[in-house]
């Protein structure tokens, strides 16, 4: 027996195995939803099928800037502090007579200055990102929870933010075509263009990217700028979508964040952080918390669940680097 007759099975079964790992998540996200429908039919219904693409839609805009940091090597302890901020300086804002487009600016503004701060602490003075943006994630959690003195602010009017959260293009949501044509920009730009390759150099190797001529610490700095913006944008559309400001956000969606976007290295890029990987995840945990509520799981077991998929997607990405 020749040696070529053990080549075309063995090449079969490394293509298989790969289109399994760069698919696999996309193939999970099906299961998932024909398992649920098959138990609750009513699990696809229009209306509940709109709301959770829409969440959906929202929490991928808050961690499309957490993915490039997380791909560049970094961590970004503040992102969700971030937004409960804009979204409790926004609500606060309009409960007190303001108009949307200030508040919204503001709300802007402000996650703005963390993310430069953020920036320049960590890409030009070299401190490191886990301990700088701890300390920024409690000062943003601590003023969001100052705004509204410890407890939510309701608000009797949406304005423009409203529209464009609840606005639907037949039985497509507006803000979910938004998050795809973000999201369509971010891969294009991770893929195509030399950004997207700098900032996967910046993990593997920094010190032959600086020597390489790649501003590496301009870059740097704009990744944790752009985390700190998409986070506002979320926290701004969060206050228009709950028609409230809520500075328990900071705690509910951390642990989401995380999972997301470390589970996301699994799919496309194995062990890189990337946008198709994070938004596939996003929709994995929505189906996961609407078909948990209809079968009558706790939060704790959801916590559980959260916990297992994080542990995945950092064992992968460090088992990737690692090899």
């Amino acid at each position: 027996m020749t040696v070529e007759a053990f080549d075309v099975p063995t090449v079969r079964k490394v293509r298989w195995t790969n289109l399994l790992v760069r698919y696999g998540l996309a193939g999970l996200l099906l299961a998932l939803i024909l398992i649920f429908t098959a138990i609750q039919p009513s699990f696809l219904n229009e209306g509940d099928a709109v709301g959770l693409v829409r969440s959906a839609s929202v929490t991928m805009i808050m961690f499309l800037g957490l993915t490039w940091v997380l791909a560049a090597g970094e961590i970004d302890i503040s992102f969700v502090s971030v937004a409960a901020l804009a979204n409790m300086l926004v609500a606060g804002l309009v409960a007190a007579g303001h108009g949307w487009l200030l508040a919204s600016v503001l709300a802007l503004g402000c996650s703005l200055v963390f993310g430069l701060f953020n920036g320049l602490l960590v890409a030009y003075l070299g401190l490191p990102a886990l301990v700088v943006t701890i300390a920024t994630g409690g000062i943003a959690a601590a003023l969001a929870d100052a705004i509204g003195r410890g407890s939510s602010i309701e608000i009797s009017t949406t304005g423009f933010v409203g529209h464009i959260v609840t606005a639907q293009l037949g039985f497509v949501p507006l803000i979910a075509v938004i998050a795809v044509i973000i999201y369509a920009a971010a891969w294009f730009a991770q893929d195509r263009l030399l950004w997207g390759h700098y900032i996967y150099a910046l993990a593997q190797n920094r010190r032959a990217v600086i020597e390489a001529g790649v501003p590496a610490k301009r870059l740097l700095g704009l990744l944790f700028t752009g985390s700190s913006l998409s986070s506002g944008v979320a926290g701004i559309l969060l206050a228009a979508d709950l028609s409230s400001g809520q500075p328990s956000i900071a705690s509910s969606m951390f642990l989401d964040g995380l999972t997301a976007v470390l589970l996301g290295g699994v799919m496309i890029k194995l062990g890189k952080p990337n946008v198709i990987g994070t938004a596939v995840s996003v929709l994995i945990l929505a189906v996961l918390v609407r078909g948990g509520a209809l079968l009558g799981l706790a939060d704790s077991e959801f916590q559980i669940i959260k916990g297992g998929l994080l542990l995945l997607g950092v064992t992968v990405v460090i088992w990737a680097r690692e090899s």
